[in-house]
């Protein structure tokens, strides 16, 4: 489920309430929302600081009973209309947490916001007839008459699910050609996307692109602060991450016998230890939710084929290399799986018409003949790089994986 926080005085002021539990599982304030968030929220006790393992476990049970009293309301009702109904989903679509608020769910980012204004308007309602009275909803008989009823589902659609529906995915270089690309990749796949970059307004721009749920966040993966900042802002937009695709990166050349040292250190702040920075903060994520999840990494062919004078670019994404199989081993057990990109020569923010002009001086060739010269004689797209990452996402059993874009190149396939 995808999650939609509110808060305010008015929710906490319902949510805080001394009989929560019984105005607040007394029905919906119109049948038509049934369809929506059930015929009651979720309730959970009010988290602790410092107690958050006690609290996952009270939202666990909560959850459970909540799941067993709405397959007990089906079994009784449908048995009333001669058994000839299916079951909906049972999990909640609303949440009321003492001390926080409350959050809509669904499997769409959308679907969670809907769900969220459903229960705001509710609330209201309920609060309002509380101060002059006591609210009354319509009998349960009727609740699941509307609930079930053909075309009162109809408004829900029944579209098929796209394949990564109610998945969170990260995308770091977000602003960036490749990043941009990936984004829009797992947006149309039905990821709920967020963008990062230390550029946010281009990330904002991107991400309008992409649609209105997107979420644009400012990441500096060069400084701790920015990267768990930037996944907190996530985790709260959106409830969690499943799935990220750490792409910010830079380039500097030099021939690395003759290289700064100060040059080298900023190559592998953005492209070493900002790919760690952003697989840690994901990882304590992901530990934290029990669902497993997907860490991917854009590399590089220079990995594996050093090209000359790039010495300050490659030297960190070999080490890179090693990291995606680290997490591999270290997180398999966990369901967490980490793959890799080895793509070349996209044009993209990093890869400039200069600095193309720059490599292919380097390697003693044309611009064209520089961009097309792999086995296939084809240009890569920032577009097939994003669909390398979409194809790694939803193959849940690979991990540790390299995959290849580069249109061909021996000197840098894998032993």
């Amino acid at each position: 489920m995808i999650l939609e926080f509110r808060t305010g005085p008015a929710i906490l002021n319902f949510a805080n309430g001394a009989q929560l539990a019984r105005y607040g599982q007394a029905g919906v304030v119109t049948p038509d929302h049934t369809i929506r968030t059930k015929n009651w929220p979720l309730l959970t006790a009010a988290p602790e600081r410092d107690r958050t393992d006690d609290f996952k476990r009270a939202v666990r049970a909560a959850v459970t009973a909540f799941v067993q009293r709405y397959d007990a309301y089906f079994a009784r009702q449908n048995a009333r209309v001669g058994g000839i109904k299916r079951p909906l989903d049972p999990l909640p679509r609303v949440a009321l947490v003492p001390g926080l608020g409350l959050f809509g769910l669904g499997r769409s980012k959308k679907d969670a916001r809907i769900a969220a204004d459903l229960a705001q308007c509710a609330l209201e309602i309920i609060t309002d007839a509380e101060a002059i009275g006591r609210f009354e909803p319509i009998s349960e008989d009727e609740m699941f008459d509307m609930e079930y009823w053909s075309l009162e589902q109809a408004k829900l659609g029944a579209a098929t699910e796209k394949p990564l529906v109610g998945q969170i995915a990260v995308i770091t270089g977000g602003a960036g050609t490749i990043g941009a690309a990936t984004g829009k990749a797992f947006a149309a796949a039905g990821a709920e996307v967020a963008l990062l970059d230390v550029d946010q307004p281009a990330a904002e721009e991107k991400a309008k692109a992409i649609g209105a749920t997107a979420l644009a966040v400012k990441c500096d993966v060069t400084s701790p602060v920015s990267v768990t900042e930037a996944f907190a802002q996530v985790v709260e937009g959106f409830g969690g991450v499943d799935i990220v695709v750490s792409n910010a990166g830079a380039a500097w050349q030099g021939r690395i016998g003759e290289v700064e040292e100060e040059v080298l250190r900023k190559s592998f702040e953005v492209n070493f230890y900002g790919h760690q920075r952003v697989a840690q903060a994901a990882v304590k994520v992901m530990l934290a939710q029990g669902t497993a999840g997907c860490l991917l990494f854009n590399v590089s062919k220079q990995a594996v084929n050093p090209g000359a004078n790039f010495g300050p670019y490659g030297l960190p994404k070999a080490a890179t290399l090693l990291l995606v199989r680290q997490y591999a081993v270290d997180y398999g057990a966990d369901g967490i799986r980490a793959n890799a990109v080895n793509a070349d020569r996209i044009r993209s923010g990093l890869l400039t018409d200069t600095f193309i002009a720059e490599r292919a001086k380097a390697r003693g060739v044309s611009a064209k003949d520089y961009l097309t010269g792999n086995l296939l004689g084809r240009e890569v797209t920032a577009e097939d790089v994003a669909q390398a990452f979409l194809h790694q996402a939803l193959e849940l059993k690979t991990t540790g994986d390299v995959t290849t874009v580069d249109g061909g190149n021996i000197a840098a396939a894998l032993r």
